[in-house]
């Protein structure tokens, strides 16, 4: 999507893309970050990564797509704590917008079949998310926070030249095949949170189901026995593609999603 709205309506300025895996960070909220405050902290993670990359590069100011009252975390009380973390300017154009008017000014500028078949990353959810956080608590809760891992994920920030997206991911493009049965050297990863696991447990008849959520798979994977094949499986099929792919990237040719 960047590079579409880059050659449509800004082809002519040189644009960096600067891309920050959040993985880590969302791991490390999942952990340690109570249920109720973490969608409000993962914004503010999310502004402090920005203000950082801003800082280096020289960015007057940053631009998000909230709008008010849409999710929990954008209401004027939780806006406001999270812009607190940060001195860097933030502009929000969309903020008195409901959303048809956004879905029609997607559909006008051509991105709304991006927004459609984009993949729902969902590895923060809260079931009672706080719509009027409170300082003292969110700060208390971020005193748990492991704050050398967002210094870490930025510092390995991806920063591309936007002109070279479409031939980098051309490039880097990895297929990971999609079962619906399993055979006798066959194990299911359940990736998801722990919570969902414990809410509603995965059983299936005839075949292993081994417990790893998805925030762990990048430094636990490799300890699992690499001699079987490991059938990786969510709720909705969306974070155990992404998984998949990001395995396969990193070597691991003994993955595959499981969608029954």
């Amino acid at each position: 999507m960047a590079h579409y709205l880059w050659n449509r309506f800004g082809s002519s300025h040189r644009v960096r893309f600067v891309a920050i895996n959040f993985e880590p960070v969302v791991g490390e909220i999942l952990e340690k970050i109570d249920d109720g405050q973490m969608g409000v902290i993962l914004k503010r993670m999310m502004v402090r990564a920005a203000s950082k990359v801003a800082e280096r590069y020289g960015v007057q100011a940053l631009v998000t797509g909230e709008a008010l009252g849409q999710v929990s975390s954008q209401t004027l009380t939780n806006l406001r704590l999270i812009d607190n973390v940060s001195d860097t300017l933030i502009l929000r154009p969309l903020i008195s917008y409901d959303k048809e008017h956004i879905i029609n000014l997607a559909r006008q500028i051509g991105t709304e079949d991006f927004a459609r078949t984009m993949p729902e990353y969902c590895g923060v959810i809260s079931k009672s998310p706080t719509v009027k956080a409170v300082k003292s608590k969110i700060e208390a809760e971020e005193e748990k926070f492991d704050f050398s891992i967002l210094d870490k994920v930025v510092e390995e920030a991806n920063n591309v030249d936007i002109r070279e997206i479409a031939q980098q991911t051309e490039q880097e493009v990895v297929e990971v095949e999609t079962v619906n049965g399993f055979g006798p050297n066959d194990v299911i990863l359940d990736i998801r949170s722990i919570d969902e696991q414990e809410d509603k447990p995965l059983k299936v008849e005839g075949i292993d189901v081994v417990s790893l959520p998805f925030y762990k798979l990048s430094t636990k994977f490799g300890d699992l026995d690499q001699n079987r094949t490991w059938l990786l499986w969510c709720e909705r099929g969306v974070m155990s593609r992404l998984q998949a792919l990001y395995l396969r990237e990193q070597g691991f040719n003994n993955v595959k999603v499981y969608r029954p």
